[in-house]
């Protein structure tokens, strides 16, 4: 592994431990030239994905690149960084489990939307907002619509001394 500070591959690692949900470990390392300190994550890795861009480009999926845009949308939100890590797991695991190597990036913006929407209501609206390229109010309002839920029919809402 290169050092991060001095660029040396002579490093060392001093301590590993599984993370909670044992996807991952992290390795605590030193740099023998420099004795720079760092940590390394490591995690299995099923299979090579290919992100379909809208406009039909094809890049590597960097799960670096989703854990960004999750902790945009949580920014400033009370959201344990575990979790979001674990979040991103999952969302992973799954787009590794669909049997494709080829993912389109609707099906990743669906998926994030999905695990957003029961994470965090803000964080779920920030992403849509992104992802749908909202323009005006009224899309915002449409997704608000959707964390509400359906609206009651005029009956129900209706107060017994309206009979």
């Amino acid at each position: 592994m290169r050092c991060p500070y001095c660029g040396s591959t002579a490093t060392q690692v001093k301590d590993s431990r599984p993370s909670e949900d044992h996807s991952t470990i992290r390795r605590r390392r030193i740099c023998s030239d420099c004795g720079g300190r760092f940590t390394t994550f490591e995690r299995v890795q099923l299979r090579e994905l290919t992100v379909i861009k809208r406009h039909g480009r094809r890049v590597p999926f960097d799960r670096d690149k989703l854990m960004r845009s999750i902790q945009m949308a949580t920014r400033k939100r009370d959201v344990d960084p575990e979790r979001l890590e674990r979040l991103v797991s999952g969302l992973v695991r799954r787009l590794e489990n669909m049997g494709e190597n080829d993912v389109p990036s609707e099906t990743i913006g669906t998926l994030v939307m999905e695990a957003l929407k029961t994470l965090d209501d803000v964080a779920y609206v920030r992403f849509a907002s992104v992802y749908k390229n909202f323009r005006e109010a009224k899309d915002f309002e449409a997704v608000l619509g959707e964390l509400a839920g359906p609206t009651p029919d005029a009956e129900d809402q209706l107060s017994p001394d309206d009979d």
